[in-house]
C-alpha cells in the first residue's frame, strides 16, 4: 500500500513495524546513531535484541548512514527516537525530510520554555522549521506497550495531527484488528496528555518499592497503589489544563499511566526509589536504559516551581524532590486533595 520508513529502532518504533508490515507495506527500519548494534543484530536473523521480539522476514535495515536510502521513495516518515533524540532530530533529520511526505512521531514528551510554559515535541519541532514549510508533523499518544503490541495484544491509541483527511490515510496503513486507532486534531491535548503520564506512572509505582520492604507477611497494598493513582489522576486532569487548555483527554493520561506502572522501565524507577534508593544508586542499578520518566518529571516539577504552584502538585513536587536527591521516599499524603 505505502513505503514506510522509521528512524530510531527503538521499541515502539520496531513494535509498530508489525501492524505496518502486516497491512502489506514496504517497511524500512533506520538505526539511530546509538542503533548500530540493534540494526546489525537484525540484519542477521530478524530479532530485535531490546524488544525481544522476532521482526517479519522482508522488513528491510539500515543503519544511519543510510538514512537517504531508506528515504528514497517512501510515503510516510516515523520518527522512533526517544527525548534524548529530540534535539538530534531536529538538527540531522529534519533538514533532509521532503516536505510533502507527512513525519509522524511516537516520542512522548515536553520541551520547557520561558516562564514555566511547557509545549509537546511536535511543537518544538514545528518551531525548528524554515519559515514557509509545508511539512505536516503527526504524533502517536495513547496507551500501548511495545512488547504487548508486538505480541498482537489488543492496543487501542491516540492519532494527532493537523489534518484529519492525512489522519484517516496514516490509520488505514496501520490499523489493524489488534491495533485499534482513535483520531483528533488537538495535538496539543494528546501529547500534553501522554507526555505528563511518565511522571505519575513512577510516582505509582513508589507503591511497588515501599511494599517491598514491608516485612509484614499477608498484606498487600493495592490500597496505597489505588490512592496514589487516584491522587495522580488528579494532578494530570490540573496539567492538562495548565499546559494544554482544558481537560479533554484525559482519559489518555489515565490509560498510559497505567500500563506504563504496571512493566517497564517507568516502574523500575519508582520502585528502586520507593525501597529507599537515592537517585544516584537508582540510576546506577539501571545503567544503559532509557528512562523518560525521569526526564519528563524533572522537566514538569521545574515548570510547576516557575509557575509558583507547588502546593497544586504534591505528588510530583515529592517526585521532583526525589529525582534532585532533595529527599527520600516519604509519601506527602496529608497534602493530596
Amino acid at each position: 500500500m505505502a513505503v514506510i520508513t522509521f528512524i530510531g529502532s527503538g521499541q515502539m518504533a520496531s513494535a509498530i513495524t508489525f501492524p505496518a508490515f502486516e497491512n502489506g507495506n514496504e517497511v524500512r527500519l533506520v538505526g539511530s546513531p546509538l542503533d548500530g548494534e540493534i540494526i546489525d543484530a537484525l540484519r542477521k536473523d530478524g530479532f530485535h535484541p531490546n524488544l525481544q521480539r522476532q521482526l517479519h522476514d522482508g522488513i528491510k535495515f539500515y543503519k544511519i548512514d543510510e538514512v537517504q536510502d531508506a528515504l528514497a521513495g517512501t510515503d510516510l516518515v516515523i520518527c522512533g527516537v526517544s527525548s534524548f533524540g529530540v534535539d538530534w532530530w531536529a538538527t540531522d533529520i529534519l533538514p533532509i525530510l521532503d516536505e510533502n511526505i507527512p513525519m509522524m512521531s511516537v516520542t512522548k514528551g515536553m520541551i520547557n520554555m520561558p516562564g514555566g510554559k511547557m509545549i509537546p515535541y511536535p511543537k518544538y519541532w514545528e518551531s525548528k522549521l524554515p519559515e514557509g514549510s509545508k511539512l505536516e508533523l503527526y504524533a502517536i499518544g495513547g496507551p500501548c506497550e511495545a512488547k504487548c503490541l508486538a505480541s498482537h495484544v489488543h492496543s487501542s491509541v491516540g492519532y494527532c495531527g493537523p489534518d484529519m483527511e492525512k489522519l484517516k490515510w496514516i490509520k488505514s496503513l496501520l490499523a489493524t484488528d489488534y491495533y485499534h486507532i482513535s483520531l483528533t486534531t488537538d495535538v496539543v491535548g494528546l501529547e500534553v496528555s501522554v507526555a505528563i503520564k511518565n511522571a505519575y506512572a513512577l510516582a505509582t509505582s513508589l507503591s511497588h518499592g515501599l511494599a517491598e520492604v514491608d516485612a509484614r507477611e499477608g498484606i498487600n497494598h493495592w490500597n496505597m497503589e489505588s490512592a496514589l493513582f487516584m491522587q495522580s489522576t488528579h494532578e494530570m486532569e490540573n496539567l492538562l489544563e495548565t499546559f494544554a487548555g482544558d481537560k479533554s483527554k484525559l482519559m489518555y493520561s489515565v490509560g498510559d499511566c497505567h500500563v506504563t506502572s504496571q512493566g517497564g522501565r517507568s516502574r523500575l524507577v519508582g520502585t528502586l526509589l520507593g525501597k529507599g534508593y537515592t537517585i544516584d544508586k537508582a540510576l546506577e542499578e539501571l545503567k544503559g536504559q532509557t528512562l523518560e520518566a525521569v526526564v519528563i518529571s524533572k522537566r514538569l516539577g521545574q515548570a510547576i516551581t516557575d509557575l509558583g504552584r507547588q502546593e497544586d502538585f504534591p505528588l510530583l513536587m515529592h517526585v521532583y524532590d526525589l529525582l534532585e536527591g532533595r529527599t527520600t521516599v516519604n509519601i506527602p499524603w496529608n497534602k493530596f486533595n
